[in-house]
């Protein structure tokens, strides 16, 4: 890094994470549609997981769109149109989406609602194929994962401010009697957030970001191994990589999104008083990536170590700011910091290795998930919250083990693993079933069974690449976070 002659292009990094800010401020948005729909439409608790399901299902079927119509190009479909228009119709298909809103509130339209937000994933899964790459070749290729990172720390502010916003939005300040909301106001966000889609299209129209790159290009086979493989699907470090993706969102999506529905039948919240916890929960994700991204700064070892430490509680910082801004009592959340640190020390245990940091989070997810089964009131809360911190860096852990050593094939097996991302609406859909058969607090027994498979992975994939010969401490710099 410090002897790396490339340094980050700021000037060009700055306008694409306004993008990963938005995908953040939606998808945890979408937890406080949830309640709402669920109430407004009198929806059993699987039925309002449609809401997930309805928006990262979009990112399959937009990853598949992409691939068809790469293979009737015949060549890649980023690399005809450019990474900056990519980035641009990305985000005007999301704007058809927002539009929905309007007939759908006239209409009390569930269906409606839905298609927007399913349209609203669609273009959102273009800006994934774009920006990720884009990110990663922003600036030096040692840094690459952690500015992967940091974009996600921007993403997980997007989360942080997203529940309240949109929560505002729907029922008035905090301190409001009304705790019903009408489908007509759910109109207004989604208007503004249309809106906003637009200003940053045009942000990044004027942006100095690259039209073309040829990140998507790899021509050589650099397979340590030396066989020739000629799919990325012949690399069983992205097959098991794939299903570690699925079920890695569906648990971070899903332990969110069932979230209000416990809060609310077991604790007797109201709908309008969960929001902050939600809030809590994607910014435990921010909390975690501010952490992870310190490496992409280029800083004296002794300073990373100082903002390992702070960084974090940088984060936590503006979760409790944004809440204080909007009038939440915050005595609830000060305990929190203590978790914090828990994270903290097994970021530092884990010693950059990408493999031993997924072992290390995911057990401390399934330690998190059966503390929360097995207590009530505000315990188990901040247990379900916490899972938050210990996903906050599993996708590029993840990403990193999935692609390592598939030479030409690694931009296939990007594209196959963001489809994956369709976990986020099945595993919710499939614990919201589980919680009407059973109950809400039993259901998060679901991603108990994620985090075990994120640990066989871990283990399994250490043995996958040794016999490739590849050796994941040596990853310290680039998938560590």
């Amino acid at each position: 890094m410090s002897t790396n002659t490339v340094k980050t292009n700021w000037a060009q990094f700055i306008p694409l994470v306004t993008v990963f800010f938005f995908w953040g401020f939606v998808a945890a948005s979408n937890d406080i549609l949830i309640p709402v729909f669920k109430k407004a439409f009198n929806l059993t608790q699987g039925q309002s997981q449609l809401v997930s399901v309805a928006f990262y299902i979009a990112y399959t079927v937009g990853s598949l769109i992409y691939l068809f119509i790469s293979k009737s190009l015949r060549g890649d479909l980023v690399n005809k149109i450019g990474y900056k228009n990519g980035l641009i119709y990305g985000l005007l298909i999301s704007v058809v989406g927002t539009l929905f809103f309007i007939p759908a509130a006239n209409n009390s339209s569930f269906i409606l609602m839905i298609s927007g937000l399913f349209v609203i994933g669609l273009g959102f899964s273009l800006l994934q194929i774009v920006a990720n790459p884009l990110a990663i070749a922003l600036g030096p290729k040692e840094t690459g994962s952690q500015r992967l990172t940091l974009a996600g720390g921007i993403n997980n502010f997007g989360t942080t401010v997203g529940p309240l916003i949109v929560s505002f939005a729907i029922f008035g300040s905090a301190s409001a009697a009304n705790t019903e909301a009408s489908i007509e106001s759910v109109k207004l966000p989604y208007l503004g957030l249309g809106i906003a889609f637009i200003l940053v299209a045009i942000l990044i129209k004027f942006s100095k970001l690259p039209k073309i790159t040829n990140v998507v290009k790899e021509d050589t086979d650099d397979s340590p191994d030396g066989h020739h493989r000629t799919s990325a699907f012949q690399y069983p470090q992205l097959v098991l990589g794939m299903i570690a993706i699925f079920v890695y969102v569906g648990v971070e999506v899903a332990t969110a999104s069932n979230l209000p529905a416990y809060m609310e039948n077991d604790l007797g919240f109201e709908t309008k008083d969960i929001a902050p916890y939600i809030s809590l929960y994607w910014a435990s994700l921010m909390i975690g990536r501010w952490g992870g991204a310190v490496e992409a700064f280029d800083v004296t070892a002794g300073a990373k170590k100082i903002l390992t430490f702070l960084a974090p509680y940088l984060a936590f910082g503006v979760f409790l700011a944004v809440n204080a801004i909007a009038k939440h009592d915050l005595s609830p959340f000060y305990i929190y910091g203590l978790i914090i640190l828990v994270m903290i020390f097994a970021d530092i245990m884990s010693k950059g290795n990408p493999a031993r940091m997924l072992l290390i989070f995911s057990s401390l997810g399934i330690l998190a998930l059966l503390i929360g089964m097995a207590t009530t009131g505000m315990v188990s809360v901040y247990a379900f919250t916490s899972v938050g911190l210990f996903c906050s860096t599993l996708w590029p852990c993840i990403f990193a083990l999935a692609i390592n050593g598939l030479g030409k094939h690694t931009n296939q097996g990007s594209s196959f693993l963001i489809m994956m991302i369709m976990g986020g609406g099945i595993v919710s859909w499939l614990q919201g079933m589980l919680a009407d058969m059973t109950n809400i607090h039993f259901s998060y027994i679901i991603g108990v069974l994620c985090f075990a498979y994120l640990v066989f992975y871990a283990i399994r994939v250490s043995g996958i690449l040794k016999a490739q010969g590849i050796d994941l401490n040596q990853l310290n710099n680039k998938g560590g976070h």
